[in-house]
Parts: structure tokens; C-alpha cells; sequence
């Protein structure tokens, strides 16, 4: 077997040419989707104003394909403009700086920004894990193992039978991967200590499982299906983590600057998202196809949201207790609160 050495060499061999291929690959595509925003921008002059937001190119684009392509925006008078692509890490600081208006994130995701002195605050939900009764292929992640490589693994709490750490893979810290790896981990006795995060996309989790350069791939619906037509096992789900609607459970974010100067404009996209949200709900295969034509990459089941502008705070709480629990965050430094406006709740 080789080295620690040697296996991280080709990891990041690896992630590297992954890195490359999906730079290029998000700069080709994020530019035709801005150009089409452009265009389209160029050509409503109807009096719609422009709400700018990344490419939507990622697991969480359903309800900005729904919503968009079904006029629902265009009903409360608003017009999407794609700016392009983004790396994760430099979504929250495109919005601080102006370059763009809006997008979603986890509450750990807010809250460590926050934290850190960022003006902004969730306005409406997106995403929450569907109750135990829904279909599982809806909830917010899977973790898969390789049966080849660890072919005595058959449960989360299996892990435990492996010597030393476990690579997980990991899309960026502060997000629902280690969140509900976590909690998942907590509730089977697997100390957290024993993960190995390592940084890479979901699509690269896929063959990074395959080659079993990680032991664990935590991934999204759109990938379930490459998981299993690759033969990987599926050892828990996000409901999991006990922890309810709250596994999957993220927030649409403006600064608060421009809440404070556009609440009408709040309260329309407010409007406008909820309205697409529950029509991806409620047309699953329609909102599928939506989403794989938007991104081009194969899905096979889309995310579950909210479908209402209701901002339950309970929900944030077992987010913010794993940063208190990790250190990522004092103790009561940030509070549901903090992150959180009801203004445009119904």
C-alpha cells in the first residue's frame, strides 16, 4: 500500500486536474449564462428590475430554473441577471462587494461570515430536508462507501473498524458536508477526530470514491444516481443527523443594505421563490429535467424546499451549536437572530 505521502500526491494530483477542467469548464458555461442574463436584461424594458446572482450552476439552482424560466420573477417584475460563475469561498464577498445582489447559503456558512462583521441576512428559506415519509432520494445528501475498497463496511458506525483517520470528502468548510457528517458521526460514536475532510466538488467525490483516494463521499441528489450506476453503497442520509427539516434547511441573502433600501424588491423575490420552490415540489420531473438542462450534468432527483416565506429560528440552532461545538464560533457570539429578518415572512 503506499505511503500517507505518496497517497496525498495523487489526491492532489488529482483534485488538481479537477480543479482545471472545472474551471474551464465554469468559465465557458458561466459565460454563456451571463451573456444570456445580459441579453435577456437587455431586452426587458418593461420596467423589471434586475436582480443579479451567480450562475446557479450548482446542486441548489432548481428553484432559480423554476422560477426564472416559469415567469414567476417576471410576475413580481423582476429580472435575473447571471453574472458568471463563482468559486463557493467567493459567493458571500461577491455580494458584499456589490458584484452581486443575492444568493443562498447554509446557516454555518452565514453565521461564520456574520461573525466575522459581513452585513447581510437571510430574508427566505430554500432548501429543508423532506420528513422520513418523502422519498429519500430528496434528501439533502448521501454518504457512499466503495464496497471493493472497504468491503466490510456496511453502516456509518462501521467506520469505527478502520485504523486511524477516514478521508471525507468535503465541498468547503462550513457547509452542510460537515454539519451533518458530524452530527451523523455523533450519533454512531464515531469521533469526530477520526475525519479527514478533503476539499473537492461533488462530481469529483464520484471518482475520487471510485479510485478510493477518499473512504467516504458525501454528495447531492443530482449525484445519487452516479453513485450507485458506479456500484458505491450508500451508508446513511442526512436524516440521519436528527435534526429534522433543519439537515437541509438554507437561506436566500441580501446585505442589509439593500434590504433596508428595497423591501419591496425583498418581498416580490420573497414572493416570486416560494412560488417556484413549491412548484419544484410538487413537479418533481419537470423540475428535474429544468435543472439537468440548466447545468448540464445528469440529475436525478432535485433538492426539497420551502414552500412558504416563514423563518423558523429553531431551525438555525443545531447549525450554530456544531460551530460552538468545533470552535469555529465563541459561545452565543451569534445568535438565529443575527442571521435572520422576518420582515417578509407570510
Amino acid at each position: 500500500m503506499a505511503d500517507k505521502k505518496t497517497i496525498k500526491k495523487i489526491i492532489a494530483g488529482v483534485l488538481s486536474l479537477a480543479v482545471v477542467g472545472l474551471v474551464a469548464y465554469g468559465a465557458n458555461l458561466g459565460n454563456k449564462h451571463a451573456a444570456a442574463g445580459k441579453e435577456s436584461a437587455a431586452a426587458a424594458d418593461g420596467g423589471l428590475y434586475p436582480i443579479r446572482t451567480v450562475s446557479q450552476t450548482a446542486c441548489s439552482s432548481t428553484p432559480w430554473v423554476v422560477t426564472d424560466q416559469l415567469g414567476f420573477f417576471k410576475e413580481e417584475g423582476l429580472q435575473v441577471i447571471y453574472t458568471g460563475d463563482t468559486q463557493p469561498n467567493q459567493i458571500i464577498p461577491s455580494i458584499l462587494n456589490g458584484s452581486n445582489d443575492v444568493s443562498s447559503a447554509h446557516p454555518n456558512n452565514l453565521a461564520v461570515a456574520i461573525a466575522g462583521g459581513a452585513k447581510i441576512k437571510g430574508v427566505v428559506r430554500a432548501g429543508i430536508d423532506p420528513t422520513p415519509d418523502q422519498d429519500p432520494k430528496l434528501r439533502h445528501m448521501n454518504w457512499y462507501i466503495n464496497p471493493n475498497v472497504t468491503p466490510d463496511i456496511h453502516t456509518f458506525a462501521d467506520l469505527n473498524k478502520i485504523p486511524g483517520q477516514v478521508k471525507f470528502s468535503l465541498i468547503t468548510p462550513n457547509q452542510c458536508s460537515d454539519f451533518l457528517g458530524n452530527s451523523i458521526a455523533d450519533k454512531n460514536n464515531v469521533p469526530r477526530s477520526k475525519i479527514e475532510w478533503v476539499t473537492m466538488p461533488d462530481i469529483q467525490a464520484v471518482q475520487a470514491l471510485k479510485q478510493g483516494l477518499v473512504t467516504v463521499a458525501g454528495v447531492h441528489p443530482p449525484f445519487y444516481k452516479s453513485m450507485e450506476d458506479a456500484g458505491m453503497v450508500k451508508i446513511a442520509d442526512s436524516l440521519d443527523a436528527g435534526v429534522g427539516v433543519a439537515g437541509g434547511i438554507g437561506y436566500y441573502y441580501f446585505t442589509t443594505d439593500f434590504i433596508e433600501k428595497h423591501p419591496d424588491i425583498i418581498k416580490k423575490f420573497a414572493r416570486a421563490i416560494a412560488k417556484g420552490q413549491k412548484w419544484a415540489n410538487d413537479h418533481p420531473e419537470e423540475a428535474r429535467k429544468m435543472t439537468e438542462d440548466w447545468i448540464h450534468v445528469p440529475v436525478n432527483a432535485t433538492h426539497y424546499y420551502a414552500t412558504d416565506t416563514k423563518i423558523v429560528e429553531s431551525e438555525i440552532d443545531p447549525w450554530l451549536a456544531d460551530l460552538e461545538k468545533t470552535g469555529v464560533l465563541p459561545k452565543g457570539k451569534i445568535k438565529p437572530s443575527d442571521m435572520v429578518i422576518h420582515t417578509f415572512d407570510n
